[in-house]
């Protein structure tokens, strides 16, 4: 499917089984982030009205949702999985031409949201609740899973295929449907999911997409009466505001956020991988990933050697950005945001190392490609070294010893993943049980995760329960506990 065949495409909304235009008549373009001349469609701006006729669809399915038994529920999922199969290409190309991503990590998305409905779809077997014992005679205690009604998913423009389909998977596997409000940058993508959902026969209303503006939608949602729960990734400024809006109608909601993921090389690792693990897990997506390594903490022994394998990997990514080793930023928001955060390094005192400029000559300058940006010198109080910068820039600071390393990785306000670099298994163990993160990885980027596996973080990064495995169910569910007294009904009950 090519840009030119959906150039004057504006995807509509999916609301109760039909695809329905928005109210306002209001529309956003949709740019090619690689090329900033070319407008790849449009996206309805939906308004109250919308998200109500989606929220009542939801709300009307549900009954009949709830009451489908978990295994035929995963037998929708099952066959949602074998047709993004089908056309994994097809939404692979048309991620990368709406969010950036090379093909390569765009086909790798999509595998992985393949695997996450194919998780979800055999957990419908797997909803299991306990057998308690009783401390009377003929009683029997057990405990069950119930869904919590109609949900709202939140998601970002950064994993527009994965994400959502990690937060559908959980919610209607449980039981629960669900209104789905992706980011106004990647509707192309949602709509192919959703067709996928409606192509597999999802019953009408269980699954519903309204696009808009989160500025318009995102505290509607929250305060909605008949929305139970919210679940939302994005940044953690718009996370805090949504907490406080839920905290406030008594609504749980779930919240994954930012990251400042730091890589700790100790003076015994294998530096050669130590330096490709730092530079796919910084650069690739154009470090657009709430998993990207921004920060890398190295012994100050090998500091030198680390620094020369790191140069040595990143070149051909910087001299072949052009056939698209490092893809472009998403909008021209993200672009500004992230040459702010390069001219702070420089004016805080940071040494940059490469790049740290906009590239402007030949087909690149039409998009918002940033060279592959490294700070050495990076002192661990710098705003670069604090805040998520969201873009391919990555700081270095020299450390003592491990302890350092661990202590400054942890003084920050996020904790959602990290990694250590190193041949001894004392070290790298002390790493796992010292690091304040969700997600840790040894001798590994810092990015990456698979479907069976709980997904979150620790303090500013997350709130709410982890996402997928077995354990994202927490949040869709709520437990009901039952209690059986089969006393012969000629004596009497075990009343107290």
């Amino acid at each position: 499917m090519s840009s030119t065949q959906t150039k004057l495409k504006t995807w509509q909304n999916f609301v109760n089984g039909e695809w329905v235009s928005a109210g306002s008549g209001k529309t956003t373009p949709n740019i090619n982030p690689a090329n900033a001349d070319e407008i790849l469609g449009y996206s309805q701006q939906s308004e109250l009205d919308d998200l109500e006729k989606a929220v009542t669809a939801a709300r009307e399915a549900y009954p009949g949702w709830r009451k489908t038994p978990s295994p035929a529920r995963g037998k929708f999922l099952s066959k949602a999985a074998a047709l993004l199969e089908k056309r994994k290409e097809e939404l692979a190309k048309a991620l990368t031409l709406e969010e950036g991503k090379a093909f390569q990590e765009s086909l790798g998305e999509v595998q992985k949201s393949i695997n996450i409905l194919e998780f979800f779809a055999a957990l419908g077997r797997r909803l299991n609740g306990e057998s308690i014992p009783s401390e009377l005679p003929k009683n029997f205690i057990y405990t069950k899973r119930e869904p919590l009604g109609v949900v709202a998913l939140i998601t970002p423009w950064n994993f527009p295929v994965a994400i959502p389909a990690w937060k559908a998977g959980a919610a209607l596997i449980a039981g629960n449907t669900a209104v789905l409000k992706p980011s106004s940058l990647t509707p192309w993508t949602a709509s192919l999911l959703m067709e996928i959902f409606q192509e597999a026969n999802l019953p009408k209303g269980v699954l519903n997409l309204i696009t808009g503006p989160g500025s318009v939608l995102g505290e509607a949602i929250v305060k909605h009466p008949h929305v139970r729960a919210i679940s939302f990734t994005g940044s953690t400024e718009t996370g805090r505001k949504l907490q406080a809006l839920a905290g406030a109608h008594g609504k749980p909601i779930q919240l994954e956020m930012g990251g400042k993921n730091a890589v700790i090389v100790l003076k015994d690792a294998d530096l050669d991988l130590a330096a490709s693990g730092v530079v796919f897990g910084a650069f690739g997506s154009a470090g657009q990933r709430c998993t990207a390594t921004s920060r890398c903490l190295v012994e100050e022994s090998v500091l030198p050697a680390f620094t020369d394998k790191l140069l040595e990997k990143i070149r051909p990514f910087i001299e072949k950005m052009h056939e698209g080793t490092v893809g472009p930023l998403v909008d021209e928001n993200q672009l500004k945001k992230v040459l702010h955060y390069i001219d702070l390094g420089k004016k805080e005192g940071a040494s940059l190392l490469v790049g740290g400029k906009r590239m402007t000559e030949g087909a690149l300058g039409k998009g918002y490609f940033v060279s592959p940006t490294i700070f050495t010198n990076v002192a661990p109080s710098m705003t670069i070294a604090q805040e998520e910068i969201f873009g391919p820039v990555l700081t270095i600071t020299a450390v003592k010893d491990m302890d350092e390393a661990i202590r400054i990785s942890n003084d920050v306000e996020y904790g959602l993943s990290g990694s250590i670099f190193t041949q001894n298994i004392n070290q790298a163990l002390d790493y796992v049980d010292d690091i304040e993160i969700g997600v840790v990885h040894v001798n590994s980027p810092t990015i990456g995760g698979e479907a069976q596996a709980p997904f979150g973080g620790m303090k500013g990064s997350g709130v709410g329960g982890r996402e997928m495995g077995h354990q994202s169910l927490d949040f869709f569910t709520e437990w009901k506990t039952v209690y059986i007294d089969y006393t012969d009904s000629n004596r009497k009950g075990n009343l107290y």
